[in-house]
């Protein structure tokens, strides 16, 4: 595991240092509590950051940017739930979200912010305090990687977690939820009210064969989180239903996220996560900055 973990530090800062400097909320360029300057308004700035003043002064519509805080507090809901242990691609998902983590975490540490983690399994939480400094971040990610796994038929509660990580009230800062988000969004009310708060991303892991059967004739299907099983044929029928269900579901989820106000970051098992992070990153920084 500490050599894993090694070669994931050395990609992840091999590959992603120097992207955003000078940005301080790398990660989810965002406002803070200072006063900055005034811009135009572009499609998707948030309404409330509305300059009347200049608005009215200029008779075009303006939003006013505002400074981050000189530091910054991140919180990670972790999600470490049994249906997290399943990967046919590159790797698990749960290793996809771990990677997650230390991509967050990269993005947001220096300059005197702090990062903590509350990992949820469906069978504990684990909260581990918010500190700064490169052997608290490698700490924590070693901490994270070697939580046990729920034994199976444990069902996680991501809406706990988050539940958890509301009370008590913090300072506003950056709260991230790594999930795969699977089943109802019984979370949708948590999540609304961090987000009242805080800054908020949601990460969101999948992999190839929740959104797509193979054919590969008659398999046995589990849920990790009830210990159910059930053995189907895949028939082409079965297949497009499938696909069909797993693609509204994953629109219902995008849905939610949006009324939450969540920024969306999608990582998938069988594509280049890092690659997907900066295309991510980037997008959000033109859009904070009015396209420039």
């Amino acid at each position: 595991m500490e050599a894993a973990l090694r070669t994931l530090e050395l990609t992840v800062r091999g590959r992603l240092d120097g992207l955003l400097q000078g940005n301080h909320l790398g990660l989810v360029p965002g406002p803070g509590s200072e006063p900055g300057d005034s811009r135009l308004y572009v499609p998707g700035d948030d309404v409330r950051h509305m300059d009347w003043a200049a608005t009215a002064r200029t008779t075009a519509p303006h939003v006013r940017e505002t400074m981050a805080d000189r530091e910054l507090e991140t919180w990670v809901v972790m999600d470490l739930s049994a249906s997290l242990d399943f990967g046919t691609a590159a790797c698990e998902k749960r290793d996809l979200a771990i990677a997650a983590l230390a991509a967050v975490t990269h993005l947001t540490r220096g300059g005197g912010n702090r990062i903590g983690v509350l990992v949820a399994t469906g069978e504990k939480l684990v909260r581990i305090p918010a500190r700064g400094g490169l052997a608290h971040a490698q700490g924590m990610l070693r901490r994270v990687a070697s939580t046990p796994r729920p034994p199976e038929g444990t069902r996680g509660d991501l809406a706990a977690a988050v539940e958890q990580l509301r009370r008590p009230p913090r300072r506003r800062g950056l709260a991230v939820v790594i999930s795969d988000f699977l089943g109802e969004p019984d979370w949708e009310r948590s999540l609304r009210a961090l987000s009242a708060r805080h800054e908020l991303l949601a990460v969101e892991v999948l992999d190839p064969r929740e959104l797509e059967l193979p054919d590969v004739g008659t398999v046995v299907l589990a849920d990790p989180e009830s210990g159910r099983q059930r053995e189907v044929t895949i028939t082409p029928l079965l297949a497009r239903e499938f696909s069909a269900a797993a693609a509204e579901h994953r629109e219902q989820v995008a849905a939610v996220l949006r009324r939450c106000g969540a920024a969306h970051l999608t990582l998938r098992t069988d594509s280049d996560w890092i690659a997907d992070v900066v295309r991510f990153v980037l997008a959000r920084k033109r859009a904070w900055s009015g396209g420039r």
